[in-house]
């Protein structure tokens, strides 16, 4: 059991690109449809849970699977095999860039893997879609959700806005509005820095292991964040930062593992190492807190209620992240290419691997910047 939890894993943090929307994308086709380890529903909640705490959302996917089907030991391997390709990686662009001053030139090859995850995101979205939304009300709510999403409300606000509006409506109907009130507390972390300077190994640690305990968002918040404490601190250059979001987008597995590569500048490997491990603990802890949990939500009604309405605010999310990375990539005859060519393959040969995909539109990226 381990040992195919670790193979996945192993394959998804080697093949992931494109973001957490791809990654869970692919974890889906994986888990879902291939080897039917767990139902499109609960697979559903466990994506909605994942959105509401904080730290890198296709990790904690990752962490959840592997509790789901191996435990204990099978949070720490799905974690580790998932994130460790990425740490690895990172790393090695990090001793380059320390020692020659500049990364090395991927574009070519990166042209072509955005347009293929469109497509890889798009049909996890599409089942996933059909099974969330089973009611006019969460059609209703998913609708509201993009709309929200794409005029620029945090994803965290627009995930507890449904789920609660949900829940209230649930209670409403029900005459059990009591209960509701026991949840309206529930605080929404607003991302602000704390001034905690790092000062060395343990301070380097403490910055990143309060970012991953209480960072939503993307991984374009995380460097925001970064910004304000390290760049302003005088402890990582503008030009830094810039070139470590440059390593999260075209690397594969979690985006979050940049930080590896922000410690290796901040601090060699010791700085590597304690940056990485303070950013990814927490999501270990919480997903072993939450996990036990989420099947006693689906059984009472109201706060399945409330996951039903995350759900479908989270793969609304998704459709938009999905449609922003369209917007931005597919600006030419070449990646409008690429694109049709990925959704032939993604949705007429079920069956094919979503690393063939992500290889072939890294191909072809390759051989169509060489033509007029």
């Amino acid at each position: 059991m381990l040992k195919e939890i670790a193979k996945l894993f192993l394959k998804l943090g080697i093949i992931g690109f494109g973001g957490p929307a791809a990654h869970i994308a692919m974890m889906q086709d994986e888990v879902v449809r291939k080897r039917k380890w767990m139902d499109e529903q609960h697979f559903l909640d466990l994506m909605g849970a994942t959105n509401l705490i904080p730290g890198p959302n296709s990790t904690e996917m990752a962490i959840h699977i592997g509790y789901d089907r191996g435990g204990w030991k099978g949070l720490i391997v799905a974690g580790l095999c998932f994130i460790v390709p990425a740490v690895l990686i990172t790393a090695v662009f990090a001793i380059l860039y320390k020692n020659y001053g500049q990364l090395p030139e991927l574009q070519p090859f990166v042209y072509g893997i955005t347009p293929a995850i469109i497509a890889i995101i798009a049909a996890a979205v599409y089942p996933l879609a059909k099974k969330s939304l089973k009611s006019t009300q969460l059609w209703i709510i998913g609708i509201a959700a993009m709309a929200l999403n794409f005029a620029g409300v945090g994803e965290i606000i627009v995930l507890f806005g449904a789920g609660f509006l949900a829940m209230a409506l649930k209670a409403m109907q029900t005459k059990n509005a009591g209960k509701l009130s026991a949840l309206l507390p529930l605080p929404l972390l607003h991302i602000t820095g704390t001034g905690l300077a790092a000062s060395g190994s343990l301070g380097l640690f403490l910055t990143f292991l309060k970012v991953g305990a209480i960072l939503y968002g993307s991984g374009y918040v995380l460097f925001a964040f970064l910004d304000t404490e390290l760049v302003a601190t005088g402890l990582l250059s503008q030009q830094q930062l810039i070139d470590a979001i440059a390593v999260g987008q075209f690397t594969p597995g979690p985006v979050f593992s940049s930080v590896t590569f922000i410690g290796y500048q901040i601090d060699n490997f010791q700085g590597a190492l304690v940056a990485t491990l303070g950013i990814f603990i927490p999501s270990f802890v919480f997903v072993a807190l939450l996990n036990p949990l989420v099947k006693k939500i689906r059984n009472s009604k109201i706060f399945a209620a409330f996951l039903d309405a995350v759900n479908v605010a989270s793969v609304a999310v998704i459709a938009v992240i999905c449609i922003e990375m369209g917007m931005a990539t597919i600006t030419d005859w070449r990646t409008v290419t690429i694109t049709l060519l990925s959704f032939l393959a993604v949705f007429g040969f079920r069956k094919l691997n979503s690393a063939f995909i992500v290889v072939g539109g890294s191909l072809a990226g390759y051989l169509l910047t060489f033509v007029g």
